[in-house]
């Protein structure tokens, strides 16, 4: 069981990292609007941007702030526009509204939400095809990526419609389905309480009735983060492994300028799942200062993740034509290698977890310090 102390210390220091929200300006604003995207079940809205003269068949990448953000701060700091302007592919960013999360985050463990065909992740889907149809875009070549609870609802969305994606991108972000309410959310951000290696993968395979190709994955993470624990990432990549069916050992271990990057190849040597581990790096998306903006949450470490995803993914900036990635088979071998790299400090797991939010008697104030940094963490209305 939780020690009331250690609750009270996470939730102050989880509702103090929450910096005030601060819109991008108008100046830094390039997106548009998307409307008439279909029922919107989830009420979510949804803004886009096409570089000019995009090309027919051009791919699309979907990109989920965090949570004290919206798509145009996100798209300023992370750069992904001035990289579509580059490479030549379309985006599309769905926005939370303050009235489905206070803060912005996208509720990625609400089962209403975080499921296929219903909720914010049945938006999403509508607002994609919506934006394949009116930019003749390719359907072959679909992305997501996200930062925190948008990285959660990226693996929501590669997890129910794996069959959309080429490829997704989660940073900071958690395992799919490995929690449903509040205090088991708040559980995995910490790195307690999640499922065995053989749940997780049974959580993402019955996310849909999808037997393969599978899309390819790029995980991110700080190894200094507070917010959502380290040993997320390892969850990650533990569901994505089980789907492709590769061992546990990566096909490639490397360390370089701060990053720890461990890489799984299928039986065609072709990179599907890459875990990136960031030295010293708080919760947050990695910048270099050669595209973006510094921020909250946007985390300047000499290392564009933005950059990077998009060449995982075969979205090479020096080339306007992009090529496809292959199609991943269903079962791959692996080189030998040498032992993977360990990841930077995680946190243990817990197996059980708790049925209700820990108790808030006895202590002045409690209640009020758990309730207001829940509702910080997007965790409470």
């Amino acid at each position: 069981m939780r020690k009331m102390s250690d609750t009270i210390a996470m939730l102050t220091a989880l509702g103090g990292q929450q910096p005030s929200f601060f819109p991008t300006s108008p100046a830094n604003d390039r997106l548009s609007v998307l409307s008439d995207f279909g029922s919107n079940p989830g009420a979510l809205k949804a803004r886009y941007y096409c570089p000019a003269n995009l090309s027919k068949r051009a791919p699309l990448v979907v990109v989920l702030h965090g949570c004290k953000q919206d798509a145009p701060e996100y798209d300023h700091r992370a750069g992904w526009s001035q990289l579509a302007d580059q490479a030549g592919f379309a985006l599309l960013y769905p926005e939370q509204r303050h009235g489905n999360n206070p803060n912005m985050c996208f509720n990625w463990f609400r089962p209403g939400d975080a499921r296929r065909d219903v909720g914010e992740a049945l938006s999403i889907r509508q607002m994609i095809e919506a934006m394949i149809e009116s930019h003749d875009l390719d359907r072959d070549r679909v992305f997501v990526t996200g930062l925190s609870a948008g990285g959660a609802m990226a693996n929501v969305m590669l997890a129910t419609y794996p069959e959309l994606f080429a490829g997704g991108a989660i940073i900071a972000g958690l395992a799919y389905g490995t929690a449903t309410t509040v205090p088991e959310a708040f559980d995995c951000m910490r790195g307690q309480g999640t499922a065995s290696d053989e749940e997780l993968w049974a959580l993402l395979r019955d996310a849909s009735a999808h037997s393969g190709p599978w899309p390819r994955v790029a995980i991110w993470q700080g190894a200094a983060d507070h917010t959502v624990a380290p040993s997320n990432a390892e969850d990650i990549a533990l569901q994505w492994r089980n789907v492709h069916h590769l061992d546990d050992r990566p096909t490639l271990s490397e360390v370089s300028g701060g990053r720890a990057k461990r890489v799984w190849c299928n039986e065609s040597g072709e990179p599907v799942i890459e875990l990136n581990t960031v030295a010293a790096m708080g919760h947050g998306t990695p910048l270099a200062d050669d595209l973006g903006a510094p921020g909250p949450y946007m985390l300047d470490v000499g290392i564009s993740s933005t950059r990077e995803i998009a060449r995982f993914w075969g979205l090479d900036a020096t080339e306007k034509t992009v090529a496809a990635p292959s199609p991943v088979p269903k079962k791959g071998i692996l080189a030998k290698v040498q032992p993977p790299v360990a990841p930077a400090s995680t946190s243990p797991k817990e197996k059980a977890r708790p049925s209700a939010p820990p108790a808030a008697t006895g202590f002045p104030g409690v209640k009020s310090i758990i309730e207001d940094a829940l509702r910080a963490a997007g965790l409470m209305r």
